[in-house]
């Protein structure tokens, strides 16, 4: 076989800027040639890469006539019923297959590739603190391979629409027509002050709350309004003087104050473990729930690895 006419250019060629060349070169390569390389490098003969692929011996031979004019090498000689590969082919497969088995990884269309992946999930940080930890050894214990990633809601339904994020955990409600979601638990709700609070030693009455300040826990968009409006009622007029997006900072001023505040069952079980808090009871407000809901786009379950992690998330809880 003539090796000698080739085309000048190479893909080792350094002349030029070296992006928009590897570009140039990458588009005057049929990325098939790439496969068909491999499996004959690996079935380490032509007939063989043949049947593999599902082609005649004949397009096989073109194509590796195809690889011969653009890398300097023969990449493989004929021995016996069989060929062998060139020392440079074999440099060449060290990264082809390297190459082909990060696209299968990053495709994943069957979700049974054992390759990393990042789940990414939306929380606020109050609730990212409550459930990651147990969604983190549940996903791991069932696909060890994935990485979670923990990312803070901005607008979650544009998140998801735009696959921003592969899913989202909140108490808001989310009504977009494209989304799904599944109630992973309901929580009551609580009344918090620090320990030793004056009001610890008072009847528990609307009426001798209302002498404190409270704080107020700030929420996107306007999907609490009905929770908030019966809080509203419960407390008339009550004499907010903090709010904040963080129920972390909530959790500390009231910790180092004599403001009291709203939260969640869970959440006071976690905060107080951090800051010196107290429940105050009272009936009228313990009556109340908030939900916590997984959200994910409709389309997220034609991807089975995302569908597992879902399904794993629900059953965790």
């Amino acid at each position: 076989m003539d090796y000698n006419n080739r085309p000048e250019k190479r893909l080792s060629d350094p002349s030029g800027d070296a992006k928009p060349q590897i570009f140039r070169t990458l588009r005057n390569i049929d990325l098939n040639l790439l496969t068909i390389f491999e499996a004959v490098y690996v079935h380490k003969g032509i007939v063989n890469a043949a049947k593999i692929l599902n082609l005649t011996p004949s397009a096989i031979s073109q194509s590796i006539q195809k690889l011969r004019a653009i890398f300097p090498d023969p990449l493989f000689i004929r021995k016996g019923q069989g060929v062998t590969p060139t020392a440079y082919a074999t440099h060449l497969h060290e990264y082809i297959s390297q190459g082909l088995e990060s696209i299968l990884g990053a495709l994943d269309l069957t979700g049974s590739y054992d390759k990393q992946r990042t789940i990414t999930i939306g929380t606020t940080p109050s609730i990212g603190a409550l459930l990651m930890p147990q969604i983190y050894h549940a996903v791991k214990t069932h696909a060890p391979q994935l990485l979670l990633r923990n990312i803070p809601i901005t607008d979650a339904e544009a998140q998801l629409a735009q696959f921003q994020t592969d899913l989202i955990i909140d108490a808001n409600t989310l009504n977009a027509r494209a989304l799904s979601h599944t109630v992973l638990f309901t929580d009551t709700l609580l009344l918090v002050c620090r320990k030793h609070h004056p009001a610890l030693s008072q009847p528990a009455t609307i009426e001798n709350l209302r002498h404190y300040e409270q704080t107020l826990l700030i929420t996107e968009g306007q999907s609490m309004n009905g929770l908030r409006q019966r809080v509203n009622e419960i407390f008339p007029e009550r004499p907010v003087s903090f709010s904040s997006y963080n129920m972390f900072t909530i959790a500390a001023l009231i910790g180092s104050s004599d403001l009291i505040g709203i939260m969640p069952t869970r959440m006071f079980s976690l905060l107080r473990n951090c800051w010196p808090l107290e429940q105050i009871p009272l009936a009228q407000l313990n009556a109340e729930t908030a939900e916590i809901s997984l959200y994910y786009n409709k389309l997220s379950l034609r991807d089975p690895v995302l569908e597992n992690v879902i399904n794993v998330i629900r059953q965790t809880f």
